[in-house]
């Protein structure tokens, strides 16, 4: 028998999810969550052979969860699922070391024979996914450029960002000026969504 978590905020998806996998013979789920913290706490306590993680989930994301499986040496198998086909994310799991990386508009059949897959140690990812690497683009930001653009996402201030990093308002200013040039934008927000939606923060 599979044993399978299911990390997904939306409740609806997470419903059919639990019931479509609940008639194979060889699936059980033995937990089905809304959020990160809920999915870490289920992972701890039922020892699943796999996860099935929504990449944005509150609290703690499904590539968070993953890069903390894998620095623990946890067994499990993680398949992250995603509506968003975007090159950086998809990079950012194979970093992560995830065993499958799924569009959520795949059918359940291929959900259902990618969970089979990795447990047979085999790595899955959508097609239209695979697609998506050769139109990788690198990112041009700095790993400050990208600490700092993370915190203003959250709506940070120019201020509040330079008192827990340690740097003047005016550091931070230029941060964030060098990452809006690099990204091609004209403003503080646009840098945000282009780098957000590029999977870079």
């Amino acid at each position: 028998m599979i044993r399978v978590v299911i990390a997904e905020d939306q409740q609806m998806l997470r419903g059919a999810l639990t019931s479509l996998l609940k008639l194979e013979d060889d699936i059980e789920v033995v937990a089905d969550v809304s959020d990160g913290q809920a999915a870490w706490d289920a992972i701890q306590k039922y020892n699943p052979d796999v996860c099935l993680l929504d990449i944005e989930i509150p609290y703690i994301t499904g590539l968070e969860i993953a890069k903390r499986l894998k620095s623990a040496g946890d067994k499990s198998k993680i398949i992250i699922v995603t509506t968003f086909a975007r090159p950086g994310y998809l990079q950012k799991a194979i970093d992560a070391q995830v065993e499958g990386y799924l569009l959520k508009d795949e059918p359940i059949d291929y959900l259902i024979e990618a969970i089979r897959k990795v447990m047979n140690g085999e790595h899955v990812i959508s097609s239209d996914l695979a697609a998506t690497l050769f139109l990788k683009q690198n990112n041009p930001l700095t790993d400050r450029e990208t600490e700092v653009l993370k915190l203003a996402k959250e709506g940070w201030t120019t201020r509040d960002i330079g008192k827990t990093l340690f740097l003047t308002n005016g550091t931070i200013r230029n941060y964030l000026s060098s990452a809006i040039q690099k990204l091609e934008v004209e403003t503080r927000q646009q840098a945000i969504d282009k780098a957000r939606e590029k999977g870079w923060i």
